[in-house]
């Protein structure tokens, strides 16, 4: 995946110029998100802050009501924050107009979701090109996704509809539709919810193998412990802010989960 960023701004064409190698591949600083909930506010996020390098595999953990959800609507440019700013591959997006996060979107990043969101009177095919179609980069989506059903294992499940596919079938799917445009970074919320426990860890084995073969950057929102220790890195989140990291290679990367699951 690459790493060089695309600058957008308000009415002007997109710069192509590439972020210097240093740029993070998303990075949020100081995020505040509140909604007003009838005389209610309530703050989902209290000034969070994130960095994720370049090929690195990041898992969000948070119960309910963390503010895990939102951050992901955030990093993904879904919503925009009351405070704070989100960067992707080093372009600040505060201030875009809503065309230019659009284009962000679009050309940065690839989504990646519980319910795998296939249309489904579309083939597998045609599920993965319609990103690369809608960008303008169709004969880009026709080659990227030759080299993506063969390493995801889809290249003959490619005419056939979401129907007629399972569970892990239609993720990988989904996953081979977030990578055709070659974005910055994935952004997957909870990706193996709907899936049994065997599925769920062939799914999570793809994206660890694509982290570390491909350079991949995946940023996943999960609450499950076996899905976050796939991953480089746990972020623990609650109440809006960061609780805690730990790194899944160190030896009581277990022992720390539990005692935040334990609270």
């Amino acid at each position: 995946m690459r790493n060089p960023a695309t600058a957008f701004a308000p009415g002007a064409a997109p710069d192509t110029r590439p972020a210097p190698d240093t740029a993070p591949a998303l990075q949020a600083v100081a995020l505040h998100k509140r909604y007003h909930l009838g005389g209610e506010t309530v703050h989902a996020l209290r000034g969070v802050d994130l960095r994720v390098e370049p090929g690195e595999f990041v898992a969000v953990m948070g119960p309910s009501g963390s503010g895990k959800s939102t951050l992901l609507h955030l990093l993904g440019l879904l919503d925009t924050p009351d405070d704070g700013s989100v960067h992707v591959g080093g372009v600040a997006t505060a201030g875009l107009d809503d065309d230019a996060l659009t284009e962000m979107r679009r050309l940065r990043l690839g989504f990646l979701f519980q319910s795998f969101e296939l249309i489904p009177n579309l083939t597998a095919r045609e599920n993965v090109l319609l990103p690369a179609e809608i960008a303008g980069r169709s004969d880009a989506g026709r080659a990227r996704l030759t080299r993506l059903a063969d390493d995801l294992g889809i290249a003959d499940r490619l005419d056939h509809r979401p129907d007629q596919l399972s569970g892990g079938q239609r993720q990988r799917v989904a996953l081979a539709r977030a990578l055709v445009n070659d974005p910055v970074v994935v952004l997957a919320d909870e990706p193996t919810g709907n899936l049994d426990s065997k599925t769920g860890r062939e799914v999570l084995d793809l994206l660890a193998r694509g982290v570390r073969d491909q350079g991949w950057t995946v940023v996943m929102v999960t609450h499950d412990p076996s899905a976050a220790v796939t991953a480089d890195r746990i972020v623990f989140l609650g109440d809006g802010v960061i609780t805690g990291e730990a790194a899944t290679a160190a030896s009581d990367a277990r022992e720390v989960i539990e005692r935040y699951l334990r609270g």
